[in-house]
């Protein structure tokens, strides 16, 4: 019995580290391209975002909390078409980090071999290969950049 526990689990583990790495792909193209439905194809329909940036992007909901499909396509289509492009230049490492179960993170950071861009932490939790929460962490120069419209 426990050989085959073993076996779901490694199953399962690598099924999930399929689907980390398809989300890690998918959602930087699609954010890079301002695809909102690209990005909302990865949500699931009942899915929370949370960041710092929703109450500049959107005033109206100050908790800083999307829920849901319909919140989310409002944030992304807001913030594509008013985006600092100079300050994104949308670097990654290329490495992401997971627990093996539900969790997914990686990084923009600040400095890049071109220059400095705005530095944030993505987090997703992952259910059935879709995203069910996603938090955004800012680091000092993209904290100070929102700041003000706080």
């Amino acid at each position: 019995m426990g050989y085959v526990a073993s076996v779901t689990s490694d199953v399962q583990s690598s099924n999930f580290h399929s689907q980390c790495e398809r989300i890690f792909r998918e959602w930087d193209a699609a954010a890079r391209a301002a695809d909102v439905e690209a990005m909302l194809a990865l949500y699931a329909d009942d899915a929370l975002f949370e960041t710092a940036l929703v109450p500049v992007v959107m005033p109206e909901k100050q908790d800083g909390v999307l829920r849901g499909k319909a919140e989310l396509r409002l944030f992304f289509a807001r913030s594509s078409a008013n985006r600092p492009d100079q300050a994104l230049r949308w670097y990654r490492t290329g490495r992401w980090l997971t627990d093996g179960e539900r969790l997914l993170a990686w990084e923009y950071p600040r400095r890049t071999p071109d220059g400095e861009q705005v530095d944030v932490a993505e987090f997703f939790e992952i259910e059935n290969g879709l995203i069910a929460c996603h938090r955004v962490y800012w680091g000092w120069k993209g904290a100070s950049m929102i700041a003000p419209a706080l």
